[in-house]
């Protein structure tokens, strides 16, 4: 008996490092700490990346930028990248495209100071935005275009970081407007702040992004991240407790009925899609946006900026349909 005993503790630690060697180790990055991010940190967490085979160190950039950076220098094949970032720089050359779509719709409110209540009350002063280029950035411009104020010449837009940076530049009076989440500008209202305007329509937001390069060196590595993150999609939905623990974790603390509103706001199908194709509409948006200044956005296709094989080989082969069999909606 001891001598079995024996055979098999020497045994265990060889099947454990076996199994450990087979998980595939990668960096994957993300730029602000809004729920547009919900599927890395779900699939992290619940150890749907593991169950992929992947071994997954999620690291926070602050910035699109910077995480865009990050993958196109290789530092992270693969980043959660909102898509003016991708739009941008793929008409500047590189092969950065879109594999998943993540979210599917804008989700930001330009909140002023409590004396600005009007358009008019905002010219010649400054709005807070992540970086040029960035989806706040994008949502900026298109507002300041709705409420016929003309970017940069009526009103300044300064580059100031996430959304916890720009939200302390508006409380110090740094700037007299920034563009928020929805419910960071819900929590200032109450402290006398204004919703000037809400940026809402189909739009591109933070999905998953590689490289075209990666994509032909590593096709199966994709494949098993889009995997996870279509399960992660669908355990967000379908798992509630867990995913407000989640969302608790990457968040910070808050009350209980903001949790239960910020829960059912970032799992809403119509943000979040379960089959997580990109969104050509929010991308003919961008483009139309860019092409004001860029010659190169107007001549290129939405379908110039994605991936949708691993998403359709999921969808096609009836993965995904599998998944939300008997889901109440």
């Amino acid at each position: 008996m001891k001598a079995i005993i024996f055979a098999v503790s020497l045994f265990l630690p060889l099947s454990f490092s076996v199994a450990s060697a087979q998980l595939t180790k990668m960096t994957v990055g993300y730029g602000s700490t809004s729920t547009n991010h919900f599927p890395a940190w779900m699939a992290k967490e619940s150890g749907i990346f593991r169950a992929n085979g992947l071994d997954v160190q999620l690291v926070y950039f602050r910035g699109g930028t910077t995480a865009m950076m990050a993958l196109i220098s290789r530092e992270t094949p693969i980043s959660e990248i909102a898509g003016p970032s991708v739009v941008s720089a793929t008409l500047r050359g590189t092969d950065v495209v879109l594999i998943a779509s993540g979210i599917v719709t804008s989700d930001q409110s330009l909140v002023t100071r409590p004396d600005i209540k009007t358009a008019e009350q905002l010219k010649g002063g400054s709005v807070a935005t992540s970086v040029f280029g960035g989806s706040s950035d994008f949502l900026a411009r298109t507002t300041f275009k709705k409420l016929g104020l003309t970017p940069v010449k009526d009103v300044a837009i300064v580059q100031i970081g996430g959304v916890p940076e720009r939200l302390n530049a508006l409380e110090k009076g740094r700037v007299q407007g920034a563009m928020l989440g929805v419910f960071e500008a819900l929590m200032v209202q109450k402290k006398g702040f204004n919703v000037l305007a809400v940026a809402s329509q189909a739009y591109q937001g933070s999905g998953v992004a590689t490289t075209r390069r990666f994509i032909r060196e590593s096709p199966d590595i994709v494949r098993r991240y889009v995997k996870s993150q279509i399960e992660a999609v669908h355990r967000i939905k379908t798992d509630r407790e867990t995913a407000k623990k989640v969302l608790l974790k990457y968040t910070g603390p808050q009350d209980k009925d903001l949790l239960e509103k910020r829960y059912d706001y970032a799992s809403a199908d119509e943000r979040l899609p379960p089959k997580q194709y990109p969104t050509m509409e929010g991308l003919k948006n961008i483009l139309e946006s860019l092409a004001e200044t860029d010659p190169k956005a107007k001549a290129a296709k939405p379908e110039d900026f994605v991936d949708i094989r691993f998403i359709k080989e999921l969808d096609e082969s009836g993965f995904v349909d599998d998944l939300y069999k008997g889901r109440k909606r």
